[in-house]
Order: C-alpha cells, then sequence, then structure tokens
C-alpha cells in the first residue's frame, strides 16, 4: 500500500472515530440534560397537583375535578385515602399493574418527606413516579401518585439525534474527501524527493527540487538539493583529476621516451668502430646527462607523490633561513658568472623560521636555477622582506618573462610555456610543481608576477619563528 493510502486511511479512521464518539456523548448528553430538567419539573407538578387535590371539596364534584386536572396536566394519576386504599385512578388502563394499596415502608417514607414529593425509580424504569402526602387535605384523599413515560421528555432527543446524524454523515463524507486531498498534499513532496533521490542515484545530478516549503520536506528538498550539488562537485573534481592524471602519465611517457632515445642514439653510435675520441667523448657525456635527467625525473615524481599522500611530508625545525638561501646562491655562483649574469642579493638578513630547511633548500634551488636557466642577460637577484609575522622570499630576474596566459597553468605538471625550449635546457617540467607542492604542506603558497620581455618575480612567505 504506498503512503498516500495509508495516510488517507489513517486519517478517515481516525476522524470517524472522533465523529461518532463525540456524536455518541452529544446525543447522551442531551438525554441526560432533557431528563434531568424533566425530573425537576416533574417534581414542580407533583407539589402542584398535590395542593391542589389536597383543596378540593368533598362531594359529587370530587372525581371529576380530579379526572380533568389529570386530562389537563397530562400526567397519569392515583388517589389514595388515609390508610393507603386506592379508590380512584385516571386514566384506568394506565393502572393495571399499580398495587391497589400502599405499603407501610411506602407510606413511612412519605410520612418523613414532610410534603415534599417522592420519586421512586425503582417500579417502573420506563417511567417517572411521585407518591405525595396531601397532609390536611378537605376531602378524603391522602395520598397522590403521578407517573409519566420517559419518553415524551426524548421526544425532543429524536429530533436532535437526526441533526447529529445527519451531521455526522455529511462530516464523515467531508472527512473522507479532505483526509484524500490531505494525503495527496503530504505524499506530494514525499513522492517529488524519491523521484529526485532515484534520478540522483542515477546519475542526473543537475536535478533541483523546488519544494517551497518551510518545514521538514522543505529542509529536506534542501538537504538533497545541497547533497547533489557537493556530488556534481565532487564529480566534476573527479573528472578534472582524472583528465589531469590522464595527461600526467602521457607526459611522463613522452618525458621518458625523449632522453631514451637519445641515450639509445649515443649508445649506438660509441658502438662503431672508427668513432673518434671527441665524438667518443660527446656522446658519453649527452648518455651521462639524458641519464641524469631521467634520475632528477623520478626524483621530482617522488617528491610530489609524497606531496599528495605522505602527512609527514615535512619535518619542521627552527633555522635560519638567510643559511639556506646563502648555501644555495653560492651552489650557482659559478653558474650565473659563466653566463654573464649577477647573481645578487637583497636585504639578506638572519631571520629565523618554522619549516623544514630541506625542503625550503630545494624550493630555493628550483627557483634560483630556473631563474639563471632562463635569464640571457642582466641579474638574478635574491631577496627578503618581512611583512608583520612573515618573510617573504623572492627571486627576481631580467629574463624574457611569462606571457598572462601561462600565468594561470604556470605550477600544473609538465607545464611549458615553450615546450621546445624548455626541453633543450634539460628541464623536467615539474619543477614549479615541485615547489608549490612542498610550500602548500607548509601552509604557504608561491606567487608570479611577470610579463612578457619584463622579467619575472617568484615569491613567497613564511611565518618568523617568535624569538626572531
Amino acid at each position: 500500500m504506498k503512503i498516500r493510502s495509508k495516510l488517507a486511511w489513517t486519517y478517515i479512521i481516525l476522524l470517524i472515530i472522533g465523529i461518532i464518539t463525540i456524536s455518541a456523548y452529544s446525543i447522551l448528553t442531551i438525554r441526560s440534560f432533557l431528563l434531568d430538567e424533566g425530573v425537576e419539573q416533574f417534581e414542580k407538578d407533583a407539589l402542584s397537583l398535590a395542593l391542589a387535590a389536597g383543596s378540593f371539596k368533598d362531594n359529587a364534584l370530587f372525581d371529576d375535578k380530579i379526572q380533568r386536572q389529570a386530562q389537563l396536566s397530562r400526567y397519569e394519576m392515583a388517589v389514595y385515602d388515609k390508610s393507603g386504599i386506592r379508590f380512584l385512578t385516571f386514566p384506568d388502563y394506565a393502572f393495571e399493574d399499580v398495587a391497589p394499596y400502599l405499603e407501610e415502608d411506602l407510606l413511612s417514607q412519605l410520612e418523613r418527606e414532610d410534603g415534599d414529593p417522592l420519586i421512586r425509580t425503582d417500579e417502573n424504569p420506563e417511567k417517572l413516579i411521585a407518591y405525595v402526602d396531601l397532609g390536611q387535605s378537605d376531602n378524603a384523599a391522602q395520598y397522590l401518585r403521578i407517573s409519566q413515560d420517559k419518553s415524551q421528555y426524548y421526544a425532543a432527543v429524536a429530533s436532535i439525534r437526526h441533526i447529529i446524524y445527519a451531521g455526522m454523515f455529511f462530516s464523515i463524507g467531508a472527512v473522507i474527501i479532505v483526509s484524500i486531498l490531505f494525503a495527496r498534499y503530504m505524499a506530494a513532496p514525499i513522492q517529488r524527493l524519491n523521484e529526485a533521490a532515484l534520478d540522483i542515484a542515477k546519475g542526473n545530478l543537475d536535478r533541483k527540487i523546488d519544494l517551497n516549503r518551510n518545514d521538514e520536506f522543505g529542509t529536506l528538498a534542501d538537504s538533497l538539493n545541497h547533497m547533489a550539488g557537493t556530488l556534481r562537485a565532487d564529480n566534476e573534481k573527479l573528472k578534472r583529476l582524472n583528465e589531469k592524471q590522464s595527461q600526467f602519465f602521457a607526459d611522463i611517457t613522452h618525458e621518458v621516451r625523449n632522453p631514451l632515445h637519445t641515450i639509445s642514439g649515443a649508445l649506438e653510435m660509441l658502438q662503431l668502430e672508427n668513432l673518434q675520441p671527441e665524438k667518443k667523448k660527446q656522446y658519453m657525456v649527452t648518455a651521462q646527462k639524458q641519464i641524469k635527467r631521467v634520475a632528477r625525473l623520478f626524483e621530482d615524481i617522488k617528491t610530489l607523490q609524497r606531496y599528495d599522500f605522505d602527512e609527514s611530508f615535512i619535518n619542521r625545525v627552527n633555522f635560519d633561513l638567510k643559511e639556506v638561501v646563502d648555501e644555495v646562491m653560492t651552489v650557482y655562483q659559478p653558474l650565473a658568472q659563466e653566463k654573464g649574469l649577477a647573481l645578487k642579493a637583497k636585504n639578506l638578513k638572519s631571520y629565523t623560521v618554522n619549516a623544514d630547511p630541506d625542503k625550503i633548500e630545494q624550493v630555493m634551488d628550483n627557483l634560483i636555477s630556473n631563474a639563471i636557466k632562463y635569464t640571457q642577460e642582466g641579474k638574478v637577484e635574491v631577496g627578503f622582506e618581512q611583512k608583520d609575522e612573515l618573510i617573504e622570499v623572492s627571486v627576481k630576474d631580467t629574463g624574457p618573462g611569462i606571457g598572462k596566459e601561462h600565468l594561470e597553468r604556470l605550477f600544473d605538471r609538465f607545464y611549458r610555456t615553450d615546450k621546445a625550449r624548455s626541453r633543450d635546457k634539460g628541464g623536467t617540467g615539474l619543477g614549479l610543481s615541485v615547489v608549490k607542492g612542498i610550500l602548500n604542506a607548509h601552509q604557504s603558497d608561491i606567487k608570479v608576477e611577470s610579463e612578457e620581455d619584463s622579467g619575472s618575480r617568484f615569491y613567497f612567505r613564511l611565518p618568523l619563528h617568535e624569538n626572531s
């Protein structure tokens, strides 16, 4: 059974039970109220009839007066003398089952009532019965019995009951219609949420649920929309990662194939019998250079892999940043001089930072080597600048600069602004990716400022140690 049917039947059954209960209670309450009102009026009428009967003169008209009084009041009446013997009834057929005399215990109760009506409920449950002691009457009558069927008091209930029943059936019909509509209203968002969830499960992450409700259904719809959005973003991210991974492996294959071809060609040339010593030496140098290039490639890949998966990629210690930078500059000073470049320092003061000195050295090695590699004339300047609690390290060159179209992807793995010239210079295409990975592991980032024909400036920031 669908939830809409379950909701409809539940509402219908509960409301029908409620309507029937209320209707029955209303009828019983009205019956009780009418009976209480009737008993109260019956007592008053019994007392009035007793006073009137006691005032009649004892003559030939006495019976006619009692009979006329009974007709006018529409009560059944019986008159008893002082001995408790019945001597007059009206109408006659109504008192076939009435005792012809009053018992002693009844007479005793009447004496105790001192003229007030005595209501008897044990003689006949279908009637109201009252006995009254007339006291000092002007005739032979001493006791008066008055009775009336209870059904007369319930006559109004019959009409009211029909009205209540009509209202009850009308209410039940309305309840059925309203319950079905309400069940549809309640089930509609559930069905829509179910359809949306099935669509999302099938991969339709563009499905959006718009219920325009402020209740729990609306909250659930917002949650499903948020989940679909998150899944959509994750799928896009996975798609991009898959594309990058595919490109990464393709680039690795390409990067390894070129030096291997060069090594293979050099080895073939070295096998020639009449190869001159100078050529032999040249091919040996070429092969060694390409072998170093492959080794450097896999070392960079290893570094990036550790950054991706190893939480202990960096080991932070406090060290003097100037010492690390000075050491790297010392290594590359001869290469800069060989190219006719000035490798200068700017504001290289001692600053204590909390970082991994080996990884920061690798960052500086990549940045300074790249600057020297791509700068043909001018200078390469390495500088420090303190900015509040951070120290900014920059490497600035007077090289050809980088076009704006390349800046966004400059730190992607294997991305080169000029692939042919980069390979000629022995680059792996991973240097700047390694730099970015190391700095990201330090909760920092590498930034670049560059324009074509205006040189480049690479910089990053590290937090100063408190005692610096």
